[in-house]
């Protein structure tokens, strides 16, 4: 049986099984209060613009927070990807998403919730580098 969910257009999910959307639901419903404080400044298109959908499937991976038009991933990360294994299994993650033109930018829950108007600044920049000129 193939478990893709057929109703999801392919370049935006990148393949990504029904149990990885059943995943990313449960996560919606118990965001960390780092990944909350960012959500309500990426929201709604707050951010010059640009819409990011949180606890987004991608292949067999859960991104934190996706902008598809910008082929963009922000990571919040907790203490458990600061281990050794963790940071092996991130590192490998980021790659097979660089492999597919998709790139990750990390922050760390402390800096989300402590450095809140740093972390957007650096997203606005990664935003302005990667952003086409509108015509």
């Amino acid at each position: 049986m193939n478990d893709q969910n057929p109703y999801h257009h392919e370049s935006m999910w990148k393949g990504a099984t029904q149990n990885t959307f059943n995943k990313a639901k449960q996560l919606r419903l118990n965001m960390t209060e780092a990944e909350k404080a960012l959500w309500e400044e990426l929201k709604m298109n707050k951010l010059e613009g640009y819409k990011f959908r949180r606890q987004h499937p991608l292949q067999n991976f859960i991104a934190d927070f996706y902008c598809h038009s910008l082929k963009l991933v922000i990571e919040v990360d907790g203490e458990i990807h600061l281990t050794k294994k963790q940071i092996k299994i991130d590192q490998e993650r980021t790659e097979i998403l660089n492999s597919n033109g998709i790139d990750v930018i990390r922050f760390t829950n402390q800096q989300v919730l402590n450095e809140l108007d740093q972390v957007l600044l650096e997203i606005k920049n990664e935003i302005k580098q990667r952003a086409t000129p509108q015509s």
